[in-house]
């Protein structure tokens, strides 16, 4: 099921909705073209609380989810603690996809 989360993030990132990298994420929330924000799980304490903050404040989804090498992988680069999606239908699809790892993951549902 990880695996879907991983190859759907690569088939936004080929369409050209994934903006990757704490600058670049950063300057998408502000400008208000992100739909949805994803923060690795193993991303530093600082990382998540800036993004947390900075989607609260700007109005925007944040889900935490994967890693940093595969998030990273997943896209075509290296390590990514931060992608940004700038595409309505692919943040929900990736809302759905990591809601339902997440559920299956805990045995909720």
């Amino acid at each position: 099921m990880t695996d879907n989360v991983y190859s759907f993030i690569g088939l936004a990132m080929k369409a050209g909705k994934v903006v990757s990298g704490e600058q670049s994420c950063e300057k998408i929330i502000k400008c208000h073209k992100a739909f949805l924000v994803i923060v690795s799980e193993d991303a530093s304490f600082n990382t998540v609380k800036k993004f947390t903050d900075d989607c609260s404040y700007n109005g925007v989804p944040f889900l935490q989810f994967g890693e940093k090498e595969r998030l990273g992988k997943s896209i075509g680069k290296d390590l990514r603690s931060v992608i940004a999606i700038t595409d309505e239908g692919f943040s929900k699809r990736l809302t759905e996809l990591i809601t339902e790892n997440k559920q299956k993951n805990t045995g909720v549902g």
